[in-house]
């Protein structure tokens, strides 16, 4: 999910929510770097949690490793993508614990007994959303560290070992939506070494190359970033299948405008979705001016009408929504059902398009929404993308939008059979 996102407001194109123009680049500049060599993870015991400091910690300088060479015949057996899109199936977010500054900054140390449970309840796929520009080298060769890759095989080896499918991401990139030019190159030198350690992996693990792109990473310097990115990843690891998402947030009107380059055809396609967002991140600290707005139930109308607070009813579009929401009929209401079957529908449309499955890669309601209302939206947001052949992911595992409660050591029974009856 994002930490800080402010709002979603007009979710667009995709290359195809939970808890806080640069001159165009030749298509065929690659960046090769020095990159950790391909290894084996290592045994689930030997990067245990109770090691999170250590591994937490990025090495002084890095280890002098031997160049990776391109792999540029086809694949034996290439991948169907429609297949790896519907493979996905029911999933959820290990969030706010890899992608955070450091691990257990937020709150959430990943355990091995979360991959058991995860499948034991019903899971088919757990994504990892991980922040590797905190723990790579900022001048050239761009190196990853060490003890964090093999933090990330660890994960990776969990998920395996407990018969799931295993998405990897680049999350929280926070400087390249700053500035798009001057991480490119940082950027891609980092999916390099991704590609070259993980490239042997078995085809249930998929490459995500970055989280809900936004800033001043538009949509048409997203589009050439990606390219090139897809572009430096086949030349190492021409089989696993990636998983592509529009700019603007990742959102669903992204996947419009989504590009891929030519003879790429190892793609699923995925948006993020959390329509309303005052229902959805209501009181969500890294959130902006209008969230914090308690009270708004789904569907809506409410049985009594809510008051925005006073700091939100100063922003027109929040005060706006407020009084429809307040007194529009369920057909019609803001927080009703049908703002999302025809976000949907439009998803839909341009993932075939696209040729492509959907990934709805995140989805859910912050904690502080009452639990029938997180039911209700969970349930009914989960049905309708199942019933569009989507595959799914909530937003997330075990903090603020969390399915599973790590204080009481239990899951969240509601929310859980919303999601798999």
């Amino acid at each position: 999910m994002k930490r800080w996102l402010l709002f979603l407001s007009g979710f667009l194109v995709l290359v195809t929510t939970a808890c806080r123009p640069t001159p165009p680049p030749k298509a065929t500049e690659i960046f090769v770097v020095t990159a950790v060599p391909t290894a084996t993870p290592m045994p689930t015991e030997e990067i245990a949690p109770t090691e999170v400091l250590r591994v937490m910690t990025p090495t002084a300088a890095p280890r002098p490793t031997d160049t990776p060479q391109p792999t540029l015949t086809p694949p034996a057996a290439p991948l169907d993508r429609i297949t790896q899109g519907k493979r996905l199936g029911r999933g959820v977010n290990l969030g706010n614990a890899l992608e955070a500054p450091r691990e257990g900054e937020w709150g959430m140390v990943l355990q091995a007994e979360y991959f058991r449970l995860i499948a034991e309840a019903g899971f088919d796929t757990i994504r990892v959303p991980i922040r590797w520009s905190a723990h790579a080298l900022k001048d050239p060769p761009y190196t990853v560290d060490e003890d964090f890759f093999r933090r990330v095989d660890w994960v990776i080896q969990n998920g395996l070992e407990n018969g799931l499918n295993v998405v990897i991401n680049m999350h929280h990139y926070e400087e390249i939506f700053e500035d798009p030019a001057a991480h490119r190159e940082r950027f891609i030198a980092i999916w390099q070494q991704i590609a070259t350690r993980y490239k042997d992996m078995p085809d249930n693990v998929y490459f995500e190359p970055l989280n809900e792109p936004h800033g001043n990473l538009s949509q048409d310097s997203w589009i050439r970033l990606l390219g090139d990115t897809i572009l430096a990843i086949r030349r190492i690891d021409n089989r696993h299948t990636l998983i592509v998402t529009g700019a603007n947030w990742g959102g669903y009107s992204g996947l419009q405008s989504l590009r891929l380059p030519e003879g790429e055809e190892n793609y699923v396609c995925t948006f993020h979705f959390y329509d309303p967002m005052l229902f959805t991140h209501q009181g969500a600290s890294w959130t902006g001016t209008g969230y914090q707005t308690l009270g708004v139930t789904w569907p809506g109308p409410p049985a009594t009408p809510v008051t925005p607070d006073p700091e939100a009813a100063k922003v027109s579009w929040v005060y706006s929504w407020f009084r429809q929401y307040n007194t529009y009929p369920a057909e019609t209401n803001p927080a009703g059902p049908k703002p999302i079957r025809d976000a949907f529908d439009r998803a839909a449309k341009a993932a075939e398009k696209l040729g492509c499955t959907l990934w709805l890669g995140e989805f859910g309601a912050f904690e502080q929404a009452d639990m029938q209302s997180r039911v209700n939206w969970t349930k009914f947001v989960r049905e309708e993308a199942e019933a569009r052949g989507m595959s799914w992911a909530y937003w997330e595992f075990g903090a603020g939008f969390g399915l599973y409660d790590r204080t009481a050591g239990r899951w969240r029974e509601e929310l859980l059979r919303a999601l798999i009856p």
